[in-house]
């Protein structure tokens, strides 16, 4: 039998959606990417109010197009509103998606519907391992799941549970495996930098583990990080060793003092401001990116400017914006003053040009400069790939991929950088 996955969320749903997918394969089933598959795995989101939506367009997508085909459900979507959900006929939440083969062979045989649905507040650390991700340079390493920080505005805690970390010999072996296809690991997690937390380790404590056992041409990047969980141990492993890609991507969510503490955001921006004015001045060039919330339950024109301003002031390498998205459940979805749609739309758009302004800024400081790009792949007549500040550059040919290369920026066209290989 052949089957399809698809993955409609983070970097964490990506690395079990893959575990799925080599678990099956594995098992004598054939990956195809089309929606004839006998099954169809779809992993969900719910993040926001589009994800939810988006997750239930695919699956009445997925009947629609292929009624005999078995349509399987996992994801954060499956645990917050599995009523949602009828036309799965497998439908798992958060805590069993290792279960997933027996599940299929259960179906196969009886095509009864399954749904595997449990409260979710404190659970183990469930192993899904990956020996690769077909047809990557960047292959992704879950090793945290979970979140104790409960902002007023996320339902993720109420997702995927209380914070849980990959054993530490189990992050190892699961590095090995992945530097014998890949030259570059992503470490990633619901709340990343709170790696180790409960089992008495550190996320940078981690990393010294992980450059023990690596080569030289390799490169770890870690994923989202608190402000707040960024210690000087991780800032000077990545100061000294080139090993760790010179990338933070930091949420901010609000550059107003009195939304973010609406938010339970655990920062002021002068903290947050003096946390990132550090690590430039142990990092110079470093990138700093972010996530934002615009149109969060209260926000008024100044607290949005103010936001904006803040942002100018942070000189961000990139932003990723959200408008704010209510999520049944969370505190925030019961505020007064929700912000009209329009106007969350507007200060998206606002938000978009100063992104613009600010990327180009940053990717300007690079002209005449040398970089390492790891090579991804060819797109007519050059070679793109990402330096270790994940900028994306050109490089006129066709060169292996997978391969670090240094590169001198040349040009920045159209917000395309362009560099010549040295």
């Amino acid at each position: 039998m052949n089957f399809n996955v698809i993955n409609l969320g983070c970097k964490v749903n990506a690395y079990e959606a893959e575990s799925t997918a080599r678990s099956l394969e594995q098992h004598g089933y054939t990956r195809v990417d089309n929606d004839g598959a006998d099954i169809t795995i779809i992993y969900t989101c719910a993040v926001t109010n589009m994800a939810a939506q988006k997750s239930r367009k695919m699956i009445h997508r997925a009947k629609r197009n292929n009624p005999e085909s078995t349509i399987v459900v996992a994801g954060c979507y499956s645990q917050i509103d599995p009523d949602a959900l009828k036309e799965a006929d497998i439908l798992i939440g958060t805590k069993h998606k290792s279960k997933l083969l027996d599940y299929l062979l259960e179906y196969e045989k009886n095509h009864e519907r399954i749904v595997d649905i449990e409260k979710v507040d404190v659970l183990p650390f469930e192993n899904m391992f990956v020996d690769q991700f077909d047809n990557q340079t960047r292959a992704y390493l879950k090793i945290q799941d979970g979140c104790n920080q409960f902002c007023t505005y996320c339902v993720i805690p109420f997702a995927r549970g209380r914070e849980r970390s990959m054993a530490v010999n189990d992050v190892l072996d699961s590095v090995k495996m992945l530097q014998e296809k890949h030259s570059e690991i992503v470490l990633s997690g619901i709340h990343t930098g709170r790696y180790g937390r409960d089992i008495g380790m550190t996320l940078s404590s981690l990393l010294d583990e992980l450059l023990a056992i690596s080569p030289e041409d390799f490169r770890f990047r870690i994923s989202s990080i608190e402000m707040t969980e960024i210690d000087d141990h991780l800032i000077d492993l990545m100061k000294k060793d080139h090993r760790i890609a010179r990338h933070f991507h930091i949420p901010l969510q609000s550059g107003c003092d009195t939304v973010l503490k609406r938010m339970n955001r655990p920062y002021t921006t002068k903290e947050f401001l003096e946390r990132i004015e550090y690590i430039r001045k142990e990092i110079p060039g470093i990138s700093i990116s972010t996530d934002l919330i615009v149109g969060f339950p209260g926000e008024t024109d100044e607290e949005f400017k103010k936001t904006c301003d803040f942002l100018k002031e942070c000189q961000f390498s990139f932003l990723h914006i959200f408008p704010y998205s209510l999520r049944s459940g969370t505190k925030a979805a019961s505020m007064e003053n929700q912000v009209d749609p329009k106007i969350k739309k507007k200060r998206a758009a606002i938000c978009a040009e100063i992104n613009e302004e600010l990327y180009d800024k940053y990717k300007e400081s690079y002209l005449d400069k040398e970089v390492t790009v790891l090579f991804e792949k060819d797109e007519d007549g050059y070679t793109f790939g990402h330096s270790s500040e994940y900028l994306p550059v050109l490089v006129k040919g066709e060169y292996p991929r997978s391969t670090f290369v240094k590169v001198k920026i040349s040009e920045l066209k159209d917000h395309q950088l362009y560099g010549v290989k040295l």
